[in-house]
């Protein structure tokens, strides 16, 4: 499919939410929502550099409606209050894309005590829709479009030991058990609007291997950025892709579609198996409804 973020439609009226927008895929998310007339939030952790990629866009379109506000996916609290504030004035919320993530940290944990990765990439976003669900149905047309990764193909979900503590921490292990989280939670989110008889959409997207501060844990990693990554722009294609266009609504997981979907064109992601695994996306919702405290689409 040839597809590029020129060819997206106009955006005024919309109103977006970008998370980890402040830099790599996110900021060209929001650049390219900014360039359509859409209002975009750009939701940071560091509002210092979110101000400065805010500052960027303004210079590059001026007129166009781009804030910034305070959003640490590793802090349920963090999670709550940005959701109370936007809630607090916003009427509407076309698209949020769930993007923000860390890759392959030193053994670290979130403010509540989880494992780093599985609890930014997943859990936070787990919560952050669910305060936001309430907005985006009041939306025609609303979507959410969960970013997880071509890493999501060995990844598998131990429940007995989701923060690493029974066995010897393995960072790629549990990056990609957050990315097939983030893949199961898209799906079974798309499911449970269905049945719910929602107009919200729910959908998943890849970047391929793109170039971006995500892989600053790794110098190997860093230097194939050099030599084999696609540009952080390139990566956003397939997210915009879903957020925006029509015919994303018709297949559940974009991304790149060429040599083992590290780049080339924006088209129909392979989806593991082991993500559609329907019972495992229960049990998961089940758990991340638990540990986050944030109940929202549960079965009886």
């Amino acid at each position: 499919m040839k597809w590029s973020e020129g060819m997206m439609g106009d955006q005024s009226g919309k109103v977006a939410i970008v998370t980890g927008s402040n830099t790599g895929i996110g900021f060209h998310m929001v650049r390219a929502l900014a360039s359509k007339g859409a209002m975009v939030i750009m939701a940071c952790r560091d509002q210092e550099k979110a101000g400065v990629a805010m500052r960027r866009i303004l210079e590059e379109f001026p007129g166009s409606e781009v804030s910034t506000s305070v959003l640490d996916l590793a802090d349920l609290s963090s999670v709550r209050s940005f959701s109370e504030g936007f809630s607090s004035w916003a009427d509407r919320l076309d698209i949020l894309i769930n993007n923000a993530g860390v890759m392959i940290p030193p053994k670290s944990f979130t403010k509540d005590g989880f494992e780093l990765q599985f609890g930014t990439n997943h859990l936070g976003h787990f919560a952050l829709t669910g305060h936001l669900l309430p907005v985006l149905e009041t939306t025609d047309g609303s979507r959410v479009v969960t970013v997880s990764s071509i890493a999501h193909n060995p990844g598998v979900i131990d429940f007995d030991d989701l923060n690493g503590e029974r066995k010897r921490y393995n960072k790629w292990g549990f990056y990609s058990q957050s990315k097939i989280a983030n893949l199961t939670f898209s799906l079974e989110l798309a499911r449970r609007l269905e049945r719910s008889g929602s107009g919200v959409s729910a959908i998943a997207s890849h970047p391929g291997y793109s170039a971006t501060d995500l892989q600053r844990y790794s110098l190997f990693w860093r230097f194939l950025n050099l030599i084999v990554a696609i540009p952080a722009k390139k990566g956003a294609e397939a997210t915009l892709y879903a957020a925006t266009e029509k015919g994303a609504l018709e297949y559940p997981y974009w991304g790149p579609t060429g040599v083992i979907e590290m780049r080339g064109r924006t088209g129909r992601a392979k989806i593991n198996r082991k993500a559609s695994d329907e019972a495992v996306a229960k049990r998961l919702w089940e758990v991340s409804e638990d540990l986050t405290g944030v109940s929202f689409l549960s079965e009886g």
